[in-house]
């Protein structure tokens, strides 16, 4: 069977995305007072759920100065809607709606070879909705993602097409041919955060993440950020490196930023490496990032940096990756 290009991929990702879009922006409702005549009927509309904000980040290895490797790369797109923004998320579970697509590759430190004491090759794409709300001071962040992997998901002809265009190495038959095979994973994401304002421009944010699907952890860890960037503003966990992006802007000075945070997990199960082919999880999953936020009239630009521990018992060492994102207006 021809498989599809990635072309063809990206535009049932775009279908998928305005499909879900649509639905959100089409909820209206009308509602008559019950204690008037008919005569006086008073009818009344209900607040229509709109766009509230959009992002897209973007996270690759190559910072750490080598070819693919590893958690290689991902993109992550998401879309916010809701009622109304005021600075902070509302309280009623399932006013705020955050629409999130992510596509991940995953590879063996060699493209080239396949080595069966290395991590297989694997590529996955998630569609999930996740829901935004407080409970006394705590930000919720409460959600479902349907984890779809395996060839089924032409990230493998993706990367062969980019690295070709790019003249960059393309992993061979036998390291494709061992990837993790296709699952489609349900999986449910739960953070629950605080922040502490140390000062007039610090803040600290101490939060507890739980994970079941794809992959099963439990994860503790705090987020510090100096600088106005994030205030008053509905921010994202990118589950690869931890950093949070921005999905909803609020006005406050511009200016730059600078953020500072790390985590540790334990990993009781992952689809990324099965038990089945012999891998051993190490007993903690750690992170360390860091990143600088620029904020102008015009412009946002993030740039971070993290550190990715080993994650299984076979891999040498940890790993360096970069995250970015850019938004312009004219």
């Amino acid at each position: 069977m021809k498989k599809t290009s990635p072309v063809s991929l990206a535009v049932l990702c775009a279908l998928a995305i305005g499909s879900a879009s649509a639905a959100l922006h089409a909820q209206t409702a009308e509602t008559s007072d019950a204690g008037a005549s008919a005569s006086d009927d008073i009818f009344k509309t209900e607040p229509k759920r709109y766009r509230l904000g959009t992002a897209r980040v973007f996270t690759n290895d190559l910072i750490d100065g080598r070819q693919d490797r590893w958690r290689t790369g991902s993109v992550t797109t998401s879309r916010a809607y809701g009622f109304g923004w005021d600075g902070a998320a509302p309280s009623r579970f399932g006013e705020l709606l955050e629409l999130r697509i992510q596509g991940q590759i995953i590879t063996p430190e060699d493209l080239g070879k396949f080595d069966p004491d290395d991590r297989p090759w694997a590529g996955a794409l998630s569609f999930g909705l996740h829901s935004h709300s407080t409970f006394h001071g705590a930000e919720i962040a409460v959600g479902a993602d349907i984890v779809v992997i395996g060839p089924q998901t032409h990230l493998d002809d993706f990367q062969e097409w980019l690295h070709e265009l790019i003249s960059a190495p393309t992993p061979s038959e036998d390291v494709l041919a061992n990837q993790i095979e296709d699952t489609i994973r349900p999986t449910f994401v739960a953070e629950i955060g605080k922040q502490y304002q140390l000062g007039v421009t610090s803040v600290l944010r101490p939060f507890a993440e739980f994970r079941a699907g794809d992959e099963t952890l439990g994860r503790i860890g705090a987020d510090f950020t100096y600088g106005l960037a994030g205030r008053g503003e509905l921010l994202a966990r990118e589950n690869v490196t931890g950093q949070r992006y921005r999905v909803v802007r609020s006005d406050h000075p511009t200016g730059l930023s600078f953020s500072f945070g790390g985590d540790v997990a334990y990993v009781s199960d992952s689809v990324f490496l099965p038990e089945s082919r012999g891998y051993e999880l190490t007993d903690t999953r750690n992170r360390l990032r860091a990143g600088l936020s620029w904020e102008s009239d015009g412009a946002t630009i993030f740039t971070g940096v993290t550190y990715l521990d080993r994650e299984f018992e076979g891999q040498r060492e940890g790993q360096y990756t970069g995250t970015f994102r850019v938004r312009l207006s004219f």
